[in-house]
């Protein structure tokens, strides 16, 4: 067990990540039933809820508005990605509130008469910025889950292709199953012509949901990349498991140093997710 550790110097961010070892292992005490969960959900997800909590906390503190909704949009769609429990992601927000509270109280405590500031005004920014931290994320959960939805029906009922636009400039491209020719063939189709018609500046190519791919279709999907790079748009891929990246390994297959890949969809959305 870690102890507080306190110098009067410390504003409350300072004392926020003096301390962070103690936030973490009260923050596990108070979230019973998402601690259990926490390394599924690492392993489904590539979500690091831990790490996240703190995230969320320095942008609380700080008064860091924009990069809050930002943040709360991004964890949305991940979850929604991943079809995760929004239930856990509850328990979990409101376990980071107790525990911001639990540090915000043992650092009034401890500050001199001199620097201690207004407890409701403190009071109503927390609260404030987690609830816009909840409300942003359901409503990201909720919009991309719908599309997500929409879009695996229409994939089951005529192969089509579900280019989900997430901003102005970004969409993303979630593949699950198997891809063959026939669906490579459409893909070619559809991706290039929404890439015209929406105008996308960077597409993400989510492959988490793929478990195998054939070495012919590994070279078409690297030439609907190149394609998709004549008309001006990026490519990013997330999400290749380890069998299909040894199967490309194995094959001989180099991607083109342009192709740029990143382990998570999560990684791409923090780089190029823009509100």
């Amino acid at each position: 067990m870690h102890t507080i550790t306190y110098q009067d110097s410390f504003q409350f961010i300072d004392f926020f990540e003096a301390n962070s070892n103690v936030f973490t292992e009260t923050l596990l005490k108070e979230a019973v039933n998402v601690e259990d969960k926490i390394d599924e959900i690492l392993q489904i997800g590539n979500i690091d809820l831990v790490t996240n909590a703190h995230t969320l906390v320095v942008y609380i503190i700080e008064k860091n508005d924009q990069e809050l909704h930002s943040f709360a949009q991004q964890e949305g769609i991940a979850w929604a990605t991943h079809s995760l429990a929004v239930s856990f992601k509850l328990e979990w927000v409101q376990a980071i509130r107790r525990t911001l509270w639990v540090f915000f109280q043992k650092y009034s405590e401890l500050v001199s008469n001199d620097k201690r500031f207004n407890f409701f005004e403190m009071e109503k920014q927390i609260n404030n910025r987690v609830d816009n931290f909840l409300n942003s994320f359901f409503i990201s959960y909720t919009e991309y889950k719908d599309s997500l939805i929409k879009a695996q029906k229409e994939l089951v009922e005529n192969l089509s292709v579900p280019i989900i636009p997430i901003n102005d400039s970004v969409s993303i491209l979630p593949l699950i199953g198997a891809i063959d020719e026939q669906r490579t063939e459409i893909l070619e189709d559809k991706v290039l012509s929404a890439i015209s018609d929406m105008r996308i500046q960077t597409l993400i190519i989510d492959l988490s949901g793929v478990a195998d791919i054939s070495r012919d279709d590994v070279h078409r999907l690297i030439q609907i990349i190149d394609g998709a790079s004549l008309m001006g748009c990026t490519t990013v891929i997330t999400g290749l498991r380890k069998l299909v990246v040894m199967k490309v390994t194995e094959l001989g297959i180099k991607l083109d140093k342009e192709i740029k890949t990143l382990g998570t969809l999560q990684q791409a959305l923090r780089e190029y997710f823009i509100t």
